[in-house]
């Protein structure tokens, strides 16, 4: 396994620690935060992307800390097939590690909280409107804007510099609230497999109190649906060469 995965697994915890964290601040009975609202979740979401691409990058990793972000990199032909592997085994693991320190942070508050919906919705994502193909497509075309724009931020250019500059990991974390804020309504945005497949693993395995069934039968959406997009967003990236 490459070194690159320890960072993958710890920058992967942190974002799913502080993400997941601020949605179960915000829903949760008696979180000071409760009740924040929607742009409380997704400026958390952001600022968590950012620091969990920051403890990866210190760890050596790239910090993809997302497997439709591996799978885009594998089909432009930054990383190799053994590297991807490695990386999205470590993503999934600190998914899962990462949620469980959610549940411990918040251990007296499951029990106070009734609504199953609530407590499901601190792990994985559940749609606002369940339909099937709507809500693949909008995972999708999250997916492929994250992924697309991503390029582009650490993109050289004909110039050969980088928009980037040496803050990229803060203009994708600008990147992940943008996209949670204009296209996150109606699923919650997954855009990661890793973020929704990992806790929801968490949610159905932990004692978490008063909580209610995983929604397995959802589960695939916020997996297949940023794979596609992510692949969605590397053919479009990679077709600006011609």
């Amino acid at each position: 396994m490459p070194a690159t995965a320890f960072g993958e697994f710890l920058g992967t915890l942190v974002l799913i620690l502080l993400g997941n964290g601020v949605v179960a601040g915000v829903l949760l009975e008696r979180s000071k935060a409760q009740g924040a609202g929607w742009l409380v979740i997704t400026t958390g979401w952001g600022i968590a992307v950012l620091c969990g691409v920051l403890v990866a990058l210190a760890c050596g990793a790239p910090g993809e800390l997302n497997p439709a972000v591996t799978l885009a990199n594998v089909m432009l032909g930054t990383r190799t097939t053994a590297d991807a592997l490695a990386h999205v085994a470590a993503q999934f693991g600190g998914a899962l590690a990462g949620s469980t320190l959610v549940w411990m942070h918040y251990l007296p508050h499951w029990a106070l909280t009734k609504d199953a919906d609530a407590i499901r919705s601190c792990y994985c994502n559940t749609p606002a409107v369940r339909t099937t193909g709507p809500n693949l497509i909008s995972e999708i075309i999250g997916t492929s804007v994250l992924v697309l724009v991503a390029m582009a931020i650490g993109s050289s250019g004909a110039s050969g510099t980088t928009p980037a500059s040496n803050f990229g990991p803060a203009l994708v974390a600008a990147l992940v609230w943008g996209i949670g804020l204009s296209l996150g309504g109606p699923t919650g945005y997954a855009i990661n497999p890793a973020r929704d497949l990992g806790p929801r693993i968490a949610h159905a395995l932990l004692p978490i109190a008063n909580k209610g069934p995983s929604d397995w039968s959802y589960a695939w959406i916020p997996v297949v649906g940023p794979l596609l997009g992510g692949a969605l967003g590397a053919i479009v990236w990679a077709s600006r060469l011609g």
